[in-house]
């Protein structure tokens, strides 16, 4: 069966096509830069491409959709779209469908009624969607939520110490998000680990998340009701005093809505360092002397152990951290910090990593808590979850 996975960002598409069961990946394509009059960048790769890329303009969305399925007819890598048994999104929030669903009109409906807490995800979702509706509308599509894997997460977990009323009947409850990721690294900790373990995944990228994992079930997670609680993101404020917003409509002469997109666009890396909400960029003004660069690392670091220590009081202890995601596979200095400040739970780090196929180990067998690099690979986990959607449906 021949399942496409399709992932979704504010101007980027990429895709996957996987041969389920066997999970082998047949395409992989990325397109950024969506709706840019400059242009943006093509990649395509198959066992025969070795990532073909190319610079185009591509006006929207249906303009990418179109150019990948396209491709794969032009490279043989399909002979018919109808060889596509099934499309899966990883798609991020939808009233009153918080698992994986094959996608209906109220689903989409849901999604709509969420825009206001996901605007930057769920508008973008909404429009792929609805165009390989039109493309291919016999083909069934799969809805794999990032709130999925976190509806293990007990009652005073989910709940916020605002009006149960808000909960009851409006919804307030925090939802979590990246659960493609964090269950996929939770996967792989059930090889490594076996049944029962307590660790924390930590999902760090242009949006980070951490999530409490006990036995491969998520039990807690910095993300809320929006993606925008928790730790500092590239340009959105993460944890903050929610009466700052009050403060500043009713006392310094800000709008709402001008609150609203500094919160949401101008803050987080970029909003304290003033230089870029890319850690690369942060980092390297930081080398640099920037005192404001600076702070904004020590602050990521900061509430990142925060979370870590926090989340290994309320499991009772911990056996595992993981990094995932960009920032966390690749940025040796962030990891090697926060070890660092762990290092009071008796971490001890490895003469040389083990590597074990994609994962490494960065601990040896005498430490307390074992550190993994897990490479993330959302896609793979949406391919897995809508293969079983189909199956349950048939």
């Amino acid at each position: 069966m021949k399942i496409l996975v399709c992932n979704v960002g504010s101007t980027s598409l990429k895709f996957k096509l996987f041969d389920m069961p066997s999970e082998h990946v047949l395409v992989q394509a990325g397109i950024e830069r969506v709706g840019n009059p400059d242009g943006g960048l093509y990649k395509f790769k198959t066992e025969t491409v070795d990532y073909k890329e190319e610079r185009m303009v591509i006006k929207d969305y249906r303009a990418g959709i179109e150019i990948f399925l396209n491709m794969m007819l032009e490279y043989h890598v399909i002979g018919s779209l109808d060889e596509i048994s099934a499309i899966g999104f990883k798609t991020v929030l939808s009233k009153g469908h918080l698992g994986v669903h094959v996608i209906d009109d109220a689903v989409l409906k849901g999604m709509e009624d969420y825009l206001v807490v996901a605007p930057a995800h769920n508008k973008h979702y909404l429009a792929a969607v609805r165009t390989i509706q039109e493309i291919l509308p016999e083909t069934t599509l799969v809805g794999v939520f990032e709130t999925a894997f976190h509806q293990t997460i007990p009652e005073e977990a989910y709940v916020y110490s605002a009006p149960y009323e808000w909960y009851e009947k409006y919804g307030v409850r925090r939802f979590g998000y990246h659960g493609a990721s964090h269950s996929y690294v939770a996967a792989n900790l059930n090889e490594r680990l076996g049944e029962h373990y307590r660790a924390v995944s930590c999902h760090l990228g242009g949006s980070c998340s951490l999530c409490a994992i006990v036995d491969g079930k998520s039990v807690d997670t910095s993300f809320g009701l929006s993606l925008q609680a928790g730790l500092p993101q590239s340009n959105r404020c993460g944890d903050i005093d929610p009466y700052l917003i009050f403060y500043m409509v009713n006392s310094c002469g800000k709008t709402l809505e001008e609150v609203e997109k500094e919160l949401g666009t101008q803050s987080g890396l970029l909003g304290i360092s003033g230089v870029s909400g890319d850690l690369r960029d942060v980092l390297a003004a930081a080398d640099g002397g920037n005192e404001r660069a600076k702070l904004a690392v020590d602050i990521f670091i900061h509430d990142l152990v925060k979370y870590i220590g926090g989340y290994a009081a309320v499991m009772g202890g911990i056996d595992a951290v993981a990094f995932t995601g960009g920032i966390g596979e690749n940025s040796e200095y962030v990891r090697g910090r926060v070890i660092e400040k762990l290092a009071f739970l008796g971490i001890k780090l490895a003469y040389e990593p083990k590597k074990d196929e994609t994962v490494t180990k960065l601990t040896d067998e005498a430490s307390n808590v074992s550190v993994f690099v897990i490479p993330a690979n959302e896609e793979l986990g949406v391919a897995r979850a809508t293969l079983k959607a189909v199956s349950a449906d048939q």
